[in-house]
């Protein structure tokens, strides 16, 4: 009979004692059975699972990369590089695909939680049939936390008022910090304890990144002082490398000129370097530069210069990341159980990003809302300094990122092909594992994380959790590899899909399609039916660089039927390759936390996020506050302020009089005040603005009025945002959290000097002729000149 693991129904049934019982306790003839403690196996290790973002296959030194990762590079030497490990090719799906060891579609992931829709497989609602490794874990006797970016929870929870239930406080880890959006502004994140927003120190050398090693530095410390028999899974997830690429700028001179070849000649270099290490077969092939991506040389030679320094930054930044999260690793060999702790260092959660477009974004929201062309190459070289600093919230060009993801083609959100969704990983377990800086090329996937993790910690895979029978993991043990190179592979078959890039893996053999480009935003996409698939045997041809689906029809269409089959069994099905059309509750079919056309607000309330606050994009709309000016008139900061440096607006005061400021993308600013002060006592302020219309992302005029009566001229807003104002800014009442919408406060953080009864948001009685069809939505948005 086969070893019956503990584990299997969880939690597990409490005993009741049933045992003989007396009156006088001091009589009892045999002691009660003691209290226990609940632990895992005696052979469960502590586990410490890091994941990076957005970082390409190709970027890391220790895949041969041009980045220098000293961690990496250690845990490797000690370790085993795994050469083909893939992810799904973005952030929210990757994650919880990785946590439940099952498909992204089967626990309803299959985009990021911003565009869920009602479809089972991209509701972003993971369902209670398929309980996260962490809670599994914790029920176990794990002491489980996270430590950095989370992006699981949808979007319609996350306001203050929950609900909490796919946090991750509530989703297996006792103790979370981080932030639970798909990115965050380094140097003021929108940071979460538990499940509370807090605000960073306003230390001006504050940055996230080793913040959260300190975090996870101090958890570590205070785990094993109280509880050292007791294992620990850790999930340290930093922002790092995603946008925005901030970083301190000493760590950017580090880099300075180690691009200037551009990207063609760095893929080359660092494809020699791969062969070296034997993270790639001697015979491997470079695929070719993606379609769209310029050739270096081809690119206007004033731009090189700023081109570079883009990639300095990003390099400095992954450098950074890699060197705090060494900082971790430090921790644990200082307490002695590193060697007994098993280490699983994945660098990436996809390929590595080209969503800053072919020239790179210094405001990374000009990508949805259109503005780009006011990034101009005087522009960048005015503002090149402030790149990685608090004032940009930058990203780097397509070229880097296809670099970034050598030897293969394309990048993250191309589900289709490797360099989308192959990321170097390292296992690192000395005290088990008696290989050591061996590369091991059995095939695996992201789902394939738990099913290791709960093999070595000798529990079971539970098939009833809290009542509920589980759907089974659909991922395998990685442990088979360990000490055996040769093993024969046990994850034969894999579909993937994003956005409609979609491909599968079937016993060495890859078909795929790519169905849309990730920096073309503008451009519908084709028909699914008249999407082009590719077919490789990559038995032969590791980095699907010969395409044989001319020579070999039969197997192309083998495969494009198993892709149906299993697109059908895990919920791919419908299709859905609709981008920032999803962003819009409306058109998308999801819930929105807020009812009707008005929003009452009060003091206190800050980093409401723009899934949780009233929608005032494309139309008209006000702003009402009823306050108290201080008896000498002074009056200062901000009564409501949305979004931040990256676009948004403020209702303010400022030298006692009332203003208003309209930031498109951090690049276009307008800013009306009132002619007279608002003068001491209560009174009711208002701004009011009244959108053009004619389509998306209009202009509009904005008017101020102190109790009713119209004051100072009307000021033009000349674009709007048509998407999003950030990811991590919110709508605050009384301040403004995070970067500033407005750069004139003359109190920190715009702090109101006044007193705040309430404001109001209200939206006007548009007749709504500017609404334009879903379909084209994002086109006309970024088209809008």
């Amino acid at each position: 009979m086969s070893e019956v693991l503990p584990g299997s129904v969880l939690p597990v049934p409490d005993q009741v004692y049933t045992g003989p019982m007396v009156m006088d306790a001091k009589k009892m003839e045999e002691k009660l059975p003691p209290i226990e403690m609940k632990r895992p196996p005696k052979k469960a290790p502590n586990v410490l699972l890091v994941l990076l973002d957005d970082v390409g296959f190709g970027a890391s030194s220790a895949f041969g990369g041009p980045v220098p990762m000293p961690t990496a590079e250690r845990l490797a030497a000690g370790g085993l590089r795994y050469s083909r490990f893939h992810t799904t090719a973005i952030c929210s799906p990757t994650r919880a695909a990785m946590l439940s060891g099952r498909n992204h579609h089967q626990v309803g992931m299959g985009q990021i939680t911003e565009t869920a829709t009602p479809s089972p497989g991209y509701r972003s609602t993971r369902p209670n049939s398929c309980v996260p490794l962490p809670e599994i874990l914790r029920q176990s006797g794990y002491n489980t936390a996270q430590f950095g970016k989370c992006h699981e929870v949808p979007v319609w929870e996350s306001g203050p008022t929950g609900p909490f239930d796919h946090w991750p406080a509530f989703s297996g880890f006792e103790k979370f910090y981080g932030f639970i959006g798909g990115e965050t502004n380094q140097w003021t994140p929108a940071l979460i304890d538990g499940v509370g927003f807090i605000e960073p120190p306003t230390d001006p050398d504050y940055h996230l990144m080793p913040d959260l090693a300190d975090k996870t530095i101090q958890y570590i410390n205070q785990q094993k002082a109280l509880t050292p028999d007791k294992p620990f899974f850790i999930y340290f997830a930093p922002g790092a490398t995603h946008a925005p690429h901030h970083v301190p700028k000493d760590w950017i001179a580090k880099h300075k000129g180690k691009y200037d070849q551009g990207w063609d000649r760095l893929r080359e270099e660092t494809f020699d370097r791969q062969k070296a290490l034997g993270v790639i077969p001697a015979d491997a092939v470079l695929t070719e530069r993606s379609e769209g991506i310029p050739a270096w040389d081809e690119t206007d030679e004033a731009m090189r210069p700023i081109l570079a320094h883009q990639m300095e930054v990003y390099g400095a930044f992954l450098e950074y990341a890699d060197h705090h999260t060494g900082r971790v690793v430090d921790a644990l060999e200082g307490l002695g159980i590193l060697d007994d702790t098993l280490v699983l260092y994945i660098i990436g959660d996809n390929g590595a990003s080209a969503e800053g477009g072919l020239n790179g974004a210094f405001m990374l929201s000009t990508a949805a809302n259109g503005g780009a062309e006011y990034e101009t190459t005087e522009f960048w070289t005015e503002n090149l300094d402030k790149i990685g600093g608090p004032e940009a919230y930058n990203h780097y060009a397509v070229g880097w990122a296809h670099a970034m993801c050598t030897p293969y083609q394309w990048t993250k959100q191309v589900a289709s092909h490797y360099g989308g969704t192959r990321n170097g990983t390292i296992l690192h377990w000395p005290s088990s594992i008696e290989a050591k800086g061996e590369v091991r090329t059995q095939w695996h996937h992201v789902i394939d994380v738990a099913p290791t993790i709960l093999d070595l910690a000798g529990l079971a895979q539970p098939h009833t959790v809290n009542g509920v029978t589980q759907v089974p993991m659909h991922g395998v043990s990685m442990a088979y590899s360990f000490d055996d190179a040769a093993a024969a592979e046990k994850h034969n078959t894999q579909y993937f899909e994003i956005m409609g890039n979609r491909g599968i893996y079937h016993r060495g053999w890859t078909a795929q399609t790519r169905h849309r480009t990730p920096w073309d935003v503008v451009s519908a996409a084709p028909d699914f039916s008249d999407d082009v698939w590719e077919l490789y045997d990559t038995t032969v041809d590791w980095t699907q660089s010969n395409n044989l689906a001319k020579e070999n029809p039969e197997k192309l269409a083998e495969l494009q039927q198993l892709f149906l089959i299993e697109a059908t069994r895990y919920n791919v099905i419908p299709l859905d390759d609709r981008a920032a059309q999803r962003m819009n509750p409306e058109f998308a079919g999801r819930p929105t936390i807020v009812q009707g056309d008005t929003l009452r607000l009060y003091e206190g309330m800050t980093r409401l996020n723009e899934n949780v606050a009233i929608n005032v994009k494309n139309r008209s709309w006000s702003v009402t506050a009823e306050i108290v000016v201080p008896d000498d008139g002074a009056l200062e900061g901000a009564i409501v302020a949305q979004g931040g440096r990256t676009g948004g607006w403020s209702f303010f005061a400022e030298g006692g009089r009332l203003g208003f400021h309209y930031n498109f993308c951090g690049l276009l600013r307008s800013t009306a005040l009132t002619d007279a002060a608002i003068g001491a006592g209560k009174h009711q302020v208002r701004a009011e603005f009244a959108y053009d219309g004619g389509g998306i992302g209009r202009g509009g005029t904005v008017t101020l009025y102190i109790d009713g009566a119209a004051s100072g001229t009307p000021a033009t807003v000349k674009r709007t945002h048509p998407m999003y104002f950030s990811f991590d800014e919110g709508l605050d009442v009384g301040i403004d959290t995070g970067m500033p919408a407005y750069e004139g406060y003359t109190t920190e953080q715009g702090r109101f000097t006044g007193k705040l009864d309430w404001a109001e948001i209200e939206l006007g009685l548009d007749d709504h002729s500017h609404l334009i069809d879903p379909e084209e939505w994002l086109q006309a948005a970024m088209r809008h000149q």
